[in-house]
């Protein structure tokens, strides 16, 4: 029997998108198999060839989402009417022009990218498949539009490279526009409550204090539960808060240049109580650059962050290793290169199981089992702490063996000593002095 469809085997409108580009342009020899053509992962039937109305030029024009494909000569090569629609170029005039004019993009901060940033670049210069959801697309007439962008490779790739890449990309402006709105709503609940909030907190405690009320035992543990609930309350609503700033751009950032494991010692210091309550060993280790006649010499690790967010990041993996290990230690350790400082916090905890290692970053999302069903949380911790880290350039990410315990890792683009001093000059330089006449 005939087959009159398409069989799609891989994911995503992308690989759809690939696949017909590659068909089109004759990029992979088709290998033909009874009935069935197949190419890479999609098997497309005969009697489909044959249909005109099934061209992939037609397909690609049917395709709500803008494509575009480029050659390593950075020109565009094929541009689908869904693309021209979103930037405002005509497709005539797009073709053969470089594809940095066509297809501006700007930061959240309505930067425009460094050439090199660019998606399309990317894709180029590293044959690997490159996704943006940050960026907006400055149109023909100046308008900037929230895109989504995924770019890649259509040809093979080598060690230099690839031939030719083809983009995907849509306007998500709803989609931005309603999450501002769900952010805004819960920017305001969280700040509105937190003054009732306040106000209970307060007549707990007045009722806790003898020297105000008198109250028996069993009152006395109901109210010590109440302000517990409230204490957690309390935490969640500061989280959201935050975790709404950080969502939006809208969260407070005073970077400087800081010695990252002077940071770091301290926040240890400050949590070694926590960890001595639950008779935990905790360690802080750093690596050495050189050792003469049993001395130790610590390098410096500066890095430009606001250190009052640094220590919240901190703050945050350091309580959840404590409050996640039963018995055992937690160990940070500090190293790097000449271009990266990396910060290592283990546990020997009950560890995470594979299937949650993805969505730890995640807004709301916990790990459930035994363990975190009996230790509070809000499940925005670990969200907060990558979006802070997102914002000076950085990465954070965890490796875990479920049962055997954790290591949260935190990489920060590091400056050398000549690069630390710069800065600091140029912030000191800025600063207005005080009029002494006044």
């Amino acid at each position: 029997m005939s087959l009159t469809y398409l069989i799609i085997a891989v994911g995503g409108p992308g690989a759809v998108i690939l696949a017909f580009v590659m068909f089109r342009f004759g990029k992979r020899r088709l290998h033909e198999g009874g009935d069935v053509t197949v190419t890479g992962g999609l098997a497309i039937s005969q009697s489909v060839l044959k249909d005109q109305k099934w061209r992939p030029d037609f397909i690609l024009s049917a395709i709500q989402d803008g494509v575009v494909m480029v050659g390593k000569d950075n020109t565009i090569r094929l541009l689908n009417p869904a693309a021209s629609d979103i930037i405002g170029w005509p497709p005539k005039d797009a073709m053969g022009l470089d594809f940095h004019n066509v297809i501006a993009l700007v930061n959240e901060k309505g930067e425009p990218l460094a050439p090199n940033d660019h998606p399309f670049s990317q894709a180029l210069v590293t044959g690997q498949t490159i996704r943006d959801n940050n960026s907006s697309l400055v149109t023909h007439d100046g308008k900037h539009i929230p895109v989504s962008i995924m770019v890649s490779p259509v040809s093979s790739s080598t060690e230099h490279g690839t031939e030719s890449v083809v983009g995907v990309f849509r306007d998500i402006s709803k989609e931005k526009a309603e999450e501002a709105s769900r952010s805004d709503f819960v920017s305001t609940a969280s700040h509105e409550m937190r003054t009732p909030l306040a106000a209970i907190e307060g007549y707990l405690s007045l009722a806790l204090n003898p020297k105000t009320a008198k109250i028996d035992d069993n009152a006395q543990k109901y109210l010590e539960k109440a302000v517990m609930s409230t204490s957690h309350l309390g935490e969640l609503f500061r989280d959201l808060l935050t975790s709404s700033k950080a969502e939006d751009g809208r969260i407070s950032s005073y970077p400087t240049v800081v010695e990252v494991g002077e940071i770091l010692e301290q926040v240890a210091e400050a949590e070694r109580f926590s960890a001595q309550a639950k008779s935990l060993e905790l360690k802080y280790v750093v690596s050495k650059d050189s050792e003469s006649g049993g001395k130790v010499v610590r390098p410096l690790y500066f890095a430009y962050v606001d250190p009052n967010r640094l220590r919240e990041v901190f703050q945050n993996v350091f309580n959840n290793a404590i409050k996640y290990t039963m018995s055992g230690s937690v160990t940070a350790s500090l190293t790097g290169d000449h271009s990266i400082v990396q910060i290592q916090i283990r546990d020997t905890g009950a560890g995470i199981p594979p299937e949650d290692i993805p969505h730890l970053f995640q807004k709301f999302y916990r790990v459930d089992n035994s363990t975190t069903r009996t230790v509070g949380g809000t499940g925005l911790g670990l969200f907060i702490c990558r979006k802070i880290v997102e914002l000076y350039n950085g990465r954070i990410w965890v490796e875990s063996e479920f049962g055997k315990g954790s290591s949260f890792f935190i990489n920060l683009p590091r400056l050398n000593s000549q690069q630390a001093m710069e800065i600091k000059q140029k912030q000191a330089s800025t600063i207005s002095p005080l009029d002494t006449n006044a």
